[in-house]
């Protein structure tokens, strides 16, 4: 467990010290240990769980510190931040072993002379829990639930906007569990059941997804690398939600589709999948090394449709003017829709890009729309929850062009549960905490002949 923690704290120093994404990081960190399972998840527990706690932790170790937790020495910071998560959040793990591996570790690092005002602070904090109570939801609503949901004070307070108390918490709450690992059925090379069955066979439990007909559910399961079904292309990581994109594209055998704002492939492979590998897909980016993810993806799966361009999606509509059956906008968004899912992206987020993003989403968007044909589709979508970057989007879209119409995406939805499938909404608007899925919007418009 020495080992596992000693990894964390490195592994946290790169998060917050060198910008390093949490996945990416602890990804990195655990190919060069040698841990045992157990240890390995202990040490992703330890990761995950003290980047996501964030502004909390340091508050909580705000009440323990008699000077700024920033004039701490960096190391000895994220020891401290480790040594609090696992206090006050991780019931199993015994006090003293907390204080006494932190202590150890301080030294280890090359720090002796701050190992007794290590161990001060933690079992300071250990004598006195009561210090680090949160405030009362009465006396300011926005800290107190930012605090004790583990979220930015500054997007609790938006949501309180928007949503009221009862419903931010409960969105707050869904963003902290654990959500299960979803992936697609390549459905060139098997059936859902198929794989459901190679998939117990290597030893992981599998359930059926009631949104997505070739989605599929994993828990407790190992390393995906290791396995035999993803090796073979015999499916692809993807979200439900982010699954129902393209079936409310609905593209059809031999089409021509733009997929403008493609990385890293997950729809634009399905799109593939859902066309028999047949007609020609247009997959659009800026980044060079995201077009690459896209490719690795379609060799894997063994698609060969999938044309990628290195093009920025707001010149589009000029260079395709009117060409293809079927555009997909899945747009750079917020992203508050999957906090669930990036330990690190609330902490990431800034007020300014709500304020901001949505004039690029509707440049997109204009774009797109000139490269349909007459009679052709366009859809819209993100993985946000954001009202500003999404049906506000769209409905200024469709009075500026009336040459679109709004489609009634509810009816749609793929999904095998009946109340699920039959919606009413012209615009899906997933959310979280109500859905019990990645929070995601998908609108789609038809344009005249």
């Amino acid at each position: 467990m020495d080992k596992a923690r000693e990894l964390a704290v490195r592994t946290l120093y790169d998060i917050h010290e060198s910008g390093a994404y949490a996945n990416v990081a602890l990804a990195k960190a655990l190919r060069g240990a040698r841990l045992s399972d157990q240890d390995r998840r202990f040490a992703t527990e330890l990761v995950y769980g003290t980047v996501k706690a964030g502004d909390t932790l340091d508050w909580m170790l705000s009440r323990y510190l008699t000077h700024s937790l920033q004039k701490t020495q960096p190391l000895v910071r994220e020891i401290l931040r480790l040594g609090i998560y696992q206090l006050f959040f991780l019931d199993r793990v015994p006090a003293s072993a907390v204080c006494n591996t932190a202590v150890e570790m301080t030294k280890r690092m090359g720090f002796p002379k701050l190992s007794g005002f290590v161990n001060g602070v933690l079992r300071t904090a250990v004598r006195e829990p009561g210090r680090a109570s949160y405030p009362s939801v009465r006396t300011n609503p926005a800290r107190a639930i930012a605090l004790r949901y583990q979220h930015p004070e500054w997007l609790v307070s938006h949501w309180l906007k928007l949503y009221g108390a009862e419903e931010t918490t409960r969105l707050c709450d869904f963003d902290n569990a654990s959500p299960p690992l979803s992936v697609r059925t390549n459905t060139l090379r098997m059936t859902r059941s198929e794989l459901a069955k190679a998939l117990r066979a290597e030893g992981i439990q599998v359930a059926e997804s009631l949104w997505a007909p070739e989605g599929l559910l994993l828990e407790q399961h190992g390393a995906l690398d290791g396995l035999k079904a993803l090796s073979e292309g015999a499916f692809q990581v993807q979200d439900e939600s982010s699954m129902l994109v393209g079936h409310i594209l609905a593209p059809k055998a031999q089409e021509f589709i733009i997929d403008c704002c493609a990385a890293p492939g997950g729809k634009t492979t399905h799109i593939a999948c859902l066309m028999q590998d047949t007609g020609h897909i247009l997959a659009c980016d800026i980044y060079d090394h995201k077009l690459a993810r896209i490719e690795e993806n379609a060799h894997r799966l063994g698609i060969k449709s999938i044309e990628t361009r290195l093009l920025d999606a707001r010149k589009i509509g000029e260079l395709y003017e009117e060409m293809a059956d079927r555009v997909l906008v899945d747009a750079p968004c917020s992203g508050l829709g999957v906090l669930r899912r990036k330990a690190d992206a609330r902490w990431r987020k800034k007020q300014k890009d709500l304020k901001e993003l949505p004039f690029l989403q509707y440049e997109i968007l204009e774009s797109a729309a000139r490269a349909v044909k007459k009679g052709g589709i366009l859809v819209y979508s993100t993985c946000t929850i954001e009202p500003a970057e999404n049906e506000a989007i769209v409905r200024r879209f469709l009075k500026e062009h009336e040459n679109y119409t709004l489609e009634h995406t509810g009816t749609l939805l793929p999904a095998s549960d009946a109340t699920i499938r039959h919606r009413e909404e012209d615009m899906i608007q997933l959310m979280p905490h109500i859905d019990q899925v990645d929070g995601f919007f998908i609108a789609r418009m038809k344009r005249r002949a």
